[in-house]
């Protein structure tokens, strides 16, 4: 369920080519695992909506139900009449105004589209994408900013135009009996400044379930950072029910990284709990030895391999919370108030390792097996705190 009361849903999509049904069920299966709660998946053809029962089979042989969205451009209302059984497979259409066809052909084409998630009960995210605006929309959103006696400026323009593609196509999904709670709207750009204003002007004409995202936001860092610039500001304004980090992964990269961000993002914010998070210091010149980093790198990838195991098993365990510090500055405090924590030694300081949990010094550890030992320490606190699922 989105919108209303429900948490930000954290989605991501596939970069396979879905005729390659083995291929993207592994990705979808990928993704689903490192977090993602929604999957998208490109329709382009007959012969990749005809992969999608497939990819479907195939996930569900691994044990997985995560939901698949249909993403449709150009064609989506003849390869959903030629193959029922793809809309049957998915959980959700995503279809783009900009280019469902042109003239009276838009209207008949989007029609049908709608007809079709009536049909077979399947809600759909209207996607608007500045990349593809309805040219015929915006020329006349343009018309009509000319006859003003104060017109806005271009990019001024290009928001209402967005806003008003979303919101008129929600509207005519709506008269052609779509319900409004499975329609879900979406006003992508690629600017900060931008997606924030569409989405606060969006979120206020509209009850309309939101999906957030940064359209190409682009690689590493820069993608990161934007992305969680304009998302931020949304989310924290209670803006958003579905949300996307469009990252441009490196060259063979691992595609999980856009699920991790959008996690992180809800997580840090408070918003939701996915997994436990290490807290760690930046080093300084008191921390010349590298191994603080490591345990600390260490640690947080050990605890997001066993998190789908604890998910299954335990109740709660995505609240923990870990600390690995690098001297006796702020580690023994910081590490106090994690569940876990432990202080590193510093330069020159005594080559012990104080551990605590729940604020309490518990024991020391020494040696070359520090990283084993603080992992047992983990596990015997999950195993002791959190309540076994029935």
């Amino acid at each position: 369920m989105l919108g209303g009361d429900h948490p930000v849903v954290v989605q991501s999509m596939t970069n396979t080519d879905t005729v390659d049904d083995f291929g993207t069920a592994m990705q979808v299966a990928q993704l689903a695992r490192a977090g993602s709660e929604l999957v998208r998946i490109t329709v382009n053809t007959r012969e990749a909506a005809a992969a999608v029962p497939r990819i479907r089979e195939r996930l569900i042989a691994m044990g997985l139900d995560v939901p698949l969205i249909g993403d449709f451009h150009f064609n989506g209302h003849k390869l959903l009449t030629e193959v029922p059984e793809c809309v049957e497979a998915l959980a959700k259409l995503r279809i783009n105004p900009g280019n469902v066809g042109k003239g009276a052909k838009r209207d008949e084409q989007f029609a049908q589209l709608i007809e079709i998630a009536c049909k077979y009960d399947k809600p759909v995210r209207i996607g608007v994408n500045w990349g593809s605006l309805d040219q015929s929309l915006l020329a006349r959103v343009m018309d009509a900013n000319a006859k003003r006696a104060q017109p806005k400026n271009a990019t001024e323009i290009m928001r209402e135009a967005m806003v008003a593609s979303a919101l008129e196509s929600a509207d005519k999904a709506v008269e052609l009996g779509l319900p409004a709670d499975h329609i879900v709207l979406s006003c992508k750009v690629s600017g900060v400044q931008d997606l924030i204003a569409v989405y606060r002007d969006l979120a206020q004409r509209c009850d309309y379930a939101l999906h957030l995202g940064l359209t190409e936001a682009g690689m590493g860092s820069k993608g990161i950072v934007a992305s969680t610039a304009a998302l931020s500001v949304l989310l924290q304004e209670g803006i958003g029910d579905t949300v996307r980090i469009s990252l441009t992964p490196e060259p063979n990269g691992d595609r999980t990284k856009e699920v991790i961000v959008g996690q992180e993002i809800l997580q840090t914010m408070g918003l939701r709990a996915f997994t436990p998070l290490v807290a760690a210091c930046p080093g300084c010149g008191r921390t010349t030895s590298t191994y603080f980093q490591e345990l600390a790198q260490d640690i947080q990838t050990y605890v997001r391999e066993r998190m789908p195991q604890w998910k299954v098993d335990r109740i709660g365990v995505e609240n923990m919370s870990l600390a690995v510090m690098g001297c006796v500055v702020n580690g023994p405090g910081e590490s106090k108030h994690a569940n876990i924590g432990i202080s590193l030694p510093g330069t020159g300081e005594e080559p012990v390792a104080p551990v605590y949990v729940d604020g309490e010094r518990t024991v020391t550890l020494r040696g070359d097996n520090i990283s084993g030992e603080f992992r047992q320490i983990i596990d015997d606190y999950v195993a002791r705190k959190y309540p076994a699922r029935l």
